[in-house]
């Protein structure tokens, strides 16, 4: 049985509008109450999207969770660089930049550092939007044998 593409209602399969909201209805494309949110995101952006720096790791646990790519390696990976890359720029900007900052050293290591792991983040967004798949040194191979064994 088919339902409303706007109100999930059950429709008929040759009603043209919909009993309920009266929204007209597709022709052939119906939606389903309880469809795949993720099932429209191409791999592509889904891998880029665990790149957005500081709230990347949100939509990285929204992938690595999600069935749609359970078995995609080359996003899987791109959600666990992303995730580490996430734990990394917090290991600097709330562990080493605070103790580095109380030192009172001249040079600004932690905040080098830090715009480092941003610049990390940035590059990773322009390779993953051209398709490359670049594994950074260190997280990278932890992200390609999280990957292998999910």
């Amino acid at each position: 049985m088919p339902y409303c593409s706007r109100c999930g209602n059950q429709v008929g399969a040759a009603d043209v509008f919909c009993a309920r909201c009266g929204a007209r209805q597709p022709v052939g494309a119906v939606a389903r109450p309880g469809a795949d949110p993720l099932a429209s995101l191409s791999p592509k952006t889904a891998s880029m999207l665990c790149y957005i720096p500081v709230v990347g790791w949100i939509a990285a646990i929204i992938v690595l969770a999600a069935d749609r790519f359970r078995q995609d390696q080359r996003v899987r990976f791109h959600a666990f660089q992303g995730l580490y890359l996430f734990v990394a720029w917090l290991v600097v900007n709330q562990v080493f930049r605070p103790i580095w900052d109380s030192l009172a050293v001249p040079l600004p290591l932690g905040r080098i550092l830090e715009g480092a792991v941003m610049v990390a983040w940035i590059v990773m967004l322009v390779k993953t939007s051209h398709e490359e798949t670049y594994a950074l040194p260190v997280i990278g191979e932890l992200a390609h044998k999280s990957a292998s064994e999910g």
